[in-house]
């Protein structure tokens, strides 16, 4: 009895001394296995960035808007091309010789400054594409940002879980050995196995789940052929931030905030030459002709001659009244937009304020008190096994517990991350959705697209 009591004693150590650590009064970070490949590359968070600021195809897009903006207004600028034509009056043959011909020009002079109105309203529009190429750079960044968390969560997911494999696989072999010696019933065995097989599944999904990450993550930056590698860094190295200033500068400074005000401008220049539109342009017409109708006096052609025209267009009916009107409204619609889109942004921003607060106090809950009792709780019952006053169910449901509750502790830093980087960033978290054109209506509320994310408490379950 001595001899399996020591047998037993030598097997539980082997189980348990890979997992079993001393208490200590900080809690330590989520369980971490070695690398599967410890010579495979590494890769940090500023080189992705990097890469999709080269690769990423919506700068080139944002860059044409700029472009096209800029063309407009030179075209709006323009002044009208001349008209040069024939004029015959009064042409005979024969004998009479008779008749006017020649050329003419035509010009109309545009007046009031009315072109370099029409160029202030295009000039609108090219700064609302130059503040939407600023945003697609943050936007293209911040997703970097969000899609390296969740390649680095599902990283350490996926080393928690391979962990949790190995020690499950220990177990088997150990309630094994127990059991051919009788001190170890056939359904701990049974137990054990179906144990060690969900922790298999798990890391399959781990790994599935990293391939996924990563498989966005290479999308986003432009390179979908790149090879996986591992990532540098932790989730536990984001900072807090204040939530409330946050979402303040988000309503003041957000670049859908910025869009929209230029669109207030806008309209205002347009309103601004619509009320130019009364004074009317001048109509000039001017020729020379040559008149070959004979002179009784002299019996000769008359000979080369000049005419002109000069005519404007008298606003008694058509005064632009329409026009103005319409104009007028689009000022208040655009200025009811600001506040529409400041209105908005506060209430997406609530959510990922929710989220955000929720996953930062879930964070240090997991950290400061729930793992180090589950820990504590583990070790005691590895301790009572190894001493056969504790079954071992018990001693599979508290390292259960305990690695549940690890897993959990990285989705809340996930989610906390994530959260803290969307308030970090205006709420701009899609880099591959094409930069808006400048001029398209109810546009800038697509700078709020925030992707939907799922709850950390749904998460835990």
């Amino acid at each position: 009895m001595n001899n399996s009591r020591l047998f037993l004693a030598v097997c539980s150590f082997l189980l348990f001394a890979n997992t079993t650590a001393p208490a200590q009064s900080q809690t330590p970070a989520p369980a971490q296995a070695p690398s599967a490949d410890p010579d495979q590359k590494t890769i940090t968070l500023e080189e992705l960035q990097q890469m999709a600021l080269q690769n990423n195809p919506t700068f080139a897009q944002a860059a044409a808007n700029i472009r096209a903006a800029e063309g407009r207004k030179q075209q709006s600028g323009l002044y009208p091309n001349p008209t040069v034509g024939y004029q015959g009056e009064q042409i005979r043959g024969g004998s009479f010789r008779g008749g006017e011909q020649g050329f003419f020009v035509q010009q109309n002079i545009v007046l009031a400054g009315k072109l370099g109105l029409n160029q202030n309203i295009f000039e609108q529009e090219k700064k609302q594409a130059e503040t939407e190429a600023d945003e697609q750079k943050l936007r293209v960044v911040t997703n970097v940002k969000m899609s390296f968390i969740q390649a680095l969560a599902a990283q350490q997911t996926l080393e928690l879980r391979q962990n949790l494999g190995k020690l499950a696989d220990d177990a088997v072999e150990t309630s094994r050995q127990l059991a051919n010696v009788g001190q170890a019933d056939a359904p701990d065995v049974l137990e054990a196995e179906v144990e060690a097989q969900q922790a298999d599944l798990a890391v399959i999904m781990a790994e599935q789940n990293q391939q996924r990450a990563w498989k966005e993550l290479a999308t986003v930056v432009g390179n979908p052929s790149l090879h996986l590698r591992r990532l540098e860094g932790t989730l536990e190295d984001t900072p807090a931030i204040d939530t409330d200033a946050l979402v303040e500068k988000i309503v003041n400074e957000s670049p859908a905030v910025k869009i929209a005000e230029l669109g207030v401008k806008k309209a205002e220049a347009t309103l601004a030459r619509a009320k130019r539109e009364t004074i009317p342009d001048l109509q000039v017409r001017a020729g020379m002709e040559q008149n070959r109708e004979l002179l009784d006096a002299t019996g000769r052609s008359v000979g080369l001659q000049g005419f002109a025209d000069v005519g404007v267009q008298i606003p008694i009916f058509n005064r632009n009244q329409g026009g103005i009107a319409t104009t007028r409204a689009d000022v208040q619609r655009a200025q009811r937009e600001v506040e529409r889109v400041k209105l908005a942004l506060r209430e997406r921003a609530a959510t990922v304020v929710q989220n955000y607060t929720y996953s930062q106090t879930a964070a240090a809950r997991y950290k400061n008190q729930m793992i180090p009792r589950a820990q504590k709780a583990y070790e005691m019952y590895a301790r009572k096994y190894r001493e056969m006053a504790a079954a071992y169910p018990q001693v599979l449901i508290a390292q259960r517990t305990l690695m549940q509750l690890q897993i959990a502790y990285l989705n809340s830093l996930e989610s906390f991350a994530a959260n803290s980087v969307a308030l970090q960033s205006y709420l701009l978290t899609d880099g591959l959705e094409a930069p808006s054109q400048p001029g398209e209506i109810d546009r800038p509320i697509r700078e709020m697209n925030v992707p939907f994310q799922q709850s950390p408490m749904s998460k835990e379950r």
